[in-house]
């Protein structure tokens, strides 16, 4: 498997694994909305859902990473539209184009959002979804992928991806950095994490191994409760975590959104254990403290 076609390629995640799958001697081909300047872009524009089919003739492996951030903005009404539209008419722009050219593997991104509230009940691929709002949005996001037919169809359940240079982590860096950092809510919430570096790993994984198909979640096996994790970025940056940030405060300042952070998901990688995947960053002390030096 040489040539991979990714969109999304530009975000936090995209922009990392195109740089990953090179260095290991992969072609990469971006999925770009605007007009192509060389062999390494692919024109697509999923508002209007066309994409160059004849460019696209040949890849060996399409992932699809593109949408619009769930934490970007507050979630009125028009942005929750967008999150899912995003969503809807670029995976289904994406899965069709799959099924003409039919490669040999078809990585597309989902999030955890799709267990909604799981409290403290540890969740695996096999349970079934939740009824929030980013839960029907998985659901929704993940049918699409179907159309790419019979083509195998990964489904990357992604959980809260642990980078200083964006994400969560980017943002809360800041503040602790200035002792001002501390739990949000009560604490007691599950965070379900992953390095950049071990999502990485992972997606090259799913893209490398034939047997693997269906829903996968992309989390270390280890979740942490918030106050877990934020006393462990306390003591990876020699501060203290004193500022904790009531929940009325955080609902003000970032509306629905508000409910991702103060909300439980406890999601366990099942999937990509059985089938043999080893994490480099399987506990959070050592993976922030990797992370905040």
């Amino acid at each position: 498997m040489q040539r991979i076609a990714i969109s999304g390629a530009s975000g936090l995640i995209g922009s990392a694994l195109v740089g990953k799958l090179k260095s290991e001697g992969y072609t990469v081909q971006r999925l770009v909305r605007r007009p192509t300047v060389s062999s390494e872009e692919i024109f697509w524009n999923p508002a209007t859902q066309e994409i160059d089919i004849a460019a696209l003739e040949g890849v060996d492996a399409v992932i699809h990473l593109a949408g619009a951030g769930v934490g970007d903005k507050r979630w009125t009404k028009k942005y929750k539209a967008e999150i899912l539209n995003s969503r809807l008419l670029g995976t289904t722009t994406i899965a069709n184009a799959v099924a003409q050219v039919k490669p040999k593997a078809f990585i597309t991104s989902s999030a955890i959002g799709w267990y909604g509230e799981t409290g403290n009940r540890a969740v695996t691929e096999t349970d079934r979804g939740g009824d929030d709002f980013l839960a029907a949005v998985c659901r929704e996001w993940e049918a699409a992928a179907d159309l790419a037919g019979d083509v195998r169809t990964v489904k990357i359940r992604t959980g809260l991806v642990l980078d200083p240079t964006g994400g969560a982590l980017g943002r809360m860096l800041p503040l602790f950095r200035f002792g001002l950092g501390g739990k949000l809510g009560n604490g007691k919430q599950w965070w379900s994490w992953i390095t950049l570096h071990d999502q990485l790993r992972a997606i090259q994984f799913v893209l490398e191994n034939n047997e693997i198909s269906g829903p996968v979640n992309l989390t270390a096996p280890n979740p942490v409760t918030n106050q877990e994790f934020t006393s462990a970025l306390a003591r990876a940056l020699r501060r203290p975590a004193l500022f904790p940030a009531p929940a009325f405060a955080l609902k003000l300042a970032l509306g629905g959104f508000s409910t991702e952070i103060l909300g439980s998901k406890k999601v366990l990688p099942a999937a990509l254990q059985d089938a043999g995947f080893t994490f480099e960053f399987p506990h959070i002390g050592p993976a922030l403290d990797a992370l905040a030096d």
